[in-house]
């Protein structure tokens, strides 16, 4: 059985932050008395500057072999040794495989990341297989070269926008408690060699992510990493639009190093770029420095608001997750130990779904009546929340303009409701195959009365999305969203969680800690959703 999601957020313990200025790997120079023992300094005309747009070619070594070297403006680095190994010519592409470089004297140690199977490119991208630390050390025939070449490689760098300073973010007790040593072991020794200067802080209790967004001077860094599950992730985002200046805040590029129990937006991420998914190749995507937008959901209930990232759940899986919590002594496992339970005393909710469909998902569900009267109560709701009677500095939201013959909806009984913005939500379930980052939806999946050998069945297609063909799986496109949720069929006098995001917003009577929790929202009473396109940036791997 596959696991279906991520646990909640636990309480964590940890020291004050520390910043590696000591331990940082800096471009320097360093003078040399004397010639290494190449052959001869290469005539002039075997090198050749034309301009900006030029190759400039030598003869150097290459990790001790003589070669015939050359290195474009646009960053690709070929040589060909002289001599019968029969080696061929090889490459280098900076922005693809190149972490980053130092230069002492008249040697160039180039730091990459490559492929595998070639153990360096030959003029590829270095491919989306397994890759593997590896030094290429240049050697020059004068200082002068190594200044040349050396200056070619910092614009070829620097052209390509990549993050100096991190932000990051451990939280040494999610998942597997193994965060700080993946950090010191997986994550530091690439950031050290892609020369990028961070600041490491670990979170000591729930929410301590979030009150470290909303303080952080976000002008000493070029981006935010998270080391650790969703659950430390969606509090940085909740922290970064509670801010006055969220506006600017939530443009600030955001990374997630998976290191967790769910470890969704990671797997999301690399899965879509047929790249493989693992915690170096994720810390590659962020020392390279590309981003992409990410929508963010407004969830609200009267006033009260949350914002979203990756998922709302309510029936099954939302139950499975949260309430697994008390066999956390039995790690991973719980979460499938958990599912059986639940499925050999299968629990189905009574409600009602209200939503907007995407176009061409108009032909789900019926289409409401009195929507003029609710359509014009869920614009007058989100007003408020942007009038300056309730606006207190933060983010209030977006502001909902839909015509009343748009909406429609689905009564239960259910036994799960789901709406998600990333495909994946762990490493093994992908529940909403068609989830895009920033389309400005969020994909519904409803799963409707059935019997439980065909339940069972659909668990397990889940691992690769193709549960959504069934007959029982409701799976369409909204713009918007709104749930009413009931009690349970076989119990009427008990209701359901809502999670979202890994966070418990709502629990209804003679659920798991009802009553022990604060929760933000009530169960029962409609809770809606909007989402606003592209708000957010991460860091992705292209």
């Amino acid at each position: 059985m596959l696991h279906l999601l991520r646990c909640s957020l636990i309480f964590i313990f940890t020291p004050p932050c520390y910043l590696n200025l000591q331990e940082c790997s800096l471009l320097y120079l360093k003078g040399s008395a004397a010639q290494l023992p190449l052959a001869q300094p290469s005539p002039p005309s075997l090198i050749r500057s034309v301009g900006m747009a030029g190759e400039m070619e030598e003869r150097i070594r290459v990790n001790g072999f003589l070669s015939e070297a050359s290195l474009s403006t646009g960053g690709e680095l070929r040589w060909r040794q002289n001599d019968d190994s029969g080696g061929g010519e090889r490459s280098l592409i900076v922005e693809s495989e190149v972490l980053g470089f130092s230069v002492e004297g008249r040697e160039i140690s180039v730091r990459a990341f490559v492929n595998e199977m070639k153990g360096f490119s030959c003029g590829g991208s270095g491919g989306f297989g397994k890759r593997l630390r590896k030094d290429f050390v240049l050697e020059m025939p004068t200082e002068v070269a190594a200044e040349r070449w050396t200056n070619r490689l910092t614009d070829c760098i620097n052209s390509l926008g990549r993050p100096k300073r991190l932000f990051i973010i451990v939280n040494p007790y999610g998942g597997k408690k193994c965060a700080r040593k993946i950090f010191h072991t997986e994550i530091k020794p690439l950031l050290v060699a892609a020369n990028i200067i961070y600041t490491v802080q670990e979170t000591k209790y729930q929410l301590h992510a979030q009150e470290i967004a909303y303080k952080l001077d976000l002008l000493k860094y070029d981006g935010i990493v998270c080391v650790s599950g969703d659950g430390v992730l969606v509090e940085v985002f909740n922290g970064l639009l509670k801010r006055e200046d969220w506006d600017t805040a939530i443009k600030v590029p955001i990374g997630i190093l998976p290191a967790g129990t769910g470890n969704g937006l990671a797997k999301s991420l690399s899965d879509v770029v047929g790249e493989m998914y693992s915690i170096q190749h994720a810390t590659f995507a962020i020392v390279r420095g590309h981003k992409r937008p990410l929508d963010v959901t407004t969830i609200m209930q009267g006033e009260t608001k949350f914002f979203s990232i990756l998922m709302l759940t309510w029936g099954l899986i939302a139950d499975v997750d949260i309430e697994s919590e008390k066999y956390r002594w039995m790690g991973r496992t719980r979460i499938d130990f958990h599912c059986f339970l639940r499925m050999m005393n299968l629990r189905k909710y009574h409600g009602r779904v209200e939503f907007v469909p995407a176009p061409g998902h108009e032909f789900y569900g019926e289409k409401i009546n009195d929507g003029g009267s609710y359509a014009a109560s869920m614009n007058s709701s989100n007003s408020r929340h942007n009038s300056s009677e309730v606006l207190q500095g933060g983010y209030q939201g977006p502001t909902a303009c839909f015509d009343h013959s748009e909406w429609r909806f689905l009564e239960g009984p259910f036994i799960s409701v789901s709406l998600f913005n990333v495909p994946w939500v762990g490493e093994d379930a992908k529940p909403a195959p068609e989830a895009k980052f920033s389309d400005g939806f969020l994909d519904l999946a409803i799963l409707k009365d059935c019997s439980k050998a065909a339940l069972i069945s659909l668990l397990l297609k889940m691992s690769d999305g193709s549960h959504v063909k069934s007959p029982y799986v409701v799976y369409l496109k909204v713009k918007a969203f709104r749930l009413v949720p009931g009690n349970r069929v076989e119990n009427p006098k008990k209701g359901g969680i809502i999670d979202v995001d890994g966070e418990v917003i709502a629990r209804g009577e003679g659920t798991y800690m009802h009553g022990k929790e604060r929760d933000l929202m009530v169960y029962g009473s409609p809770i809606q959703l909007i989402v606003d396109q592209g708000l957010a940036t991460i860091f992705t791997p292209i």
